[in-house]
């Protein structure tokens, strides 16, 4: 980003002050780019996509994660029981019992769909977007939050989907003053990570309704 660009100092607070990924927060080394982390993704995705606090699905991320279900057939092999308890000890409890089952779903489907590896889903997208969502969006339990979740993220390492931003992002850049269009977006930063930082700190920013509180620290 140029020193001179005239949205610098509302991009530099955003990303001080929520530039932060959910899968980052959750623990996920999506950097790898392997099935496990893929995965990890994949079940924060369907947690978030749940009428639930964002810090909550991110707390029963790390939940599944310490109980050894970090890949499809780990995951596969826990009992709808076992799950069940883990979502409920994180604080994950109005939706455990209905997404334990989600889990377990969306475990047989990589599995038998795509080998135990999503990679074979960004393969059958073939850069296009619209086509990975409808891919997403055949798990039960993920709708478009979810794949809007998935997809903003998972553009750190499948960098085709560049630059991915949903609505939700792109509103909260119209109230900032920023380009609303993702392609312009783009061009805020410097490069592809730190877009998918700035994409992530625009939605933390309208979960947190502190859209003037960036405006005002931008102004100082």
């Amino acid at each position: 980003m140029s020193s001179g660009s005239p949205h610098r100092q509302v991009v530099e607070t955003l990303l001080a002050r929520h530039g932060r990924t959910f899968a980052a927060e959750a623990g996920i080394r999506l950097r790898r780019n392997t099935p496990g982390p893929l995965f990890q993704l994949l079940c924060l995705s369907l947690l978030i996509s749940a009428r639930i606090g964002a810090h909550v699905a991110v707390s029963a991320s790390r939940a599944l994660k310490e109980a050894g279900w970090s890949t499809a057939p780990k995951m596969a092999t826990a009992t709808w029981e076992a799950r069940t308890k883990a979502l409920n000890r994180s604080g994950y409890a109005r939706y455990d019992e209905r997404t334990s089952r989600y889990l377990g779903a969306a475990a047989e489907r990589v599995l038998e769909e795509y080998g135990g590896d999503l990679r074979e889903l960004r393969g059958a997208a073939d850069g296009d977007p619209t086509v990975a969502a409808e891919h997403l969006e055949g798990f039960t339990g993920i709708g478009r939050v979810g794949s809007d979740v998935f997809l903003r993220e998972v553009q750190l390492v499948w960098t085709e989907f560049v630059p991915f931003a949903d609505d939700r992002a792109l509103n909260a850049a119209e109230r900032l003053g920023l380009p609303d269009e993702p392609s312009t977006l783009r061009g805020t930063v410097d490069d592809d990570a730190t877009f998918t930082r700035l994409v992530a700190a625009l939605v933390r920013s309208g979960l947190e309704k502190d859209h003037d509180g960036v405006v005002a620290a931008a102004d100082r």
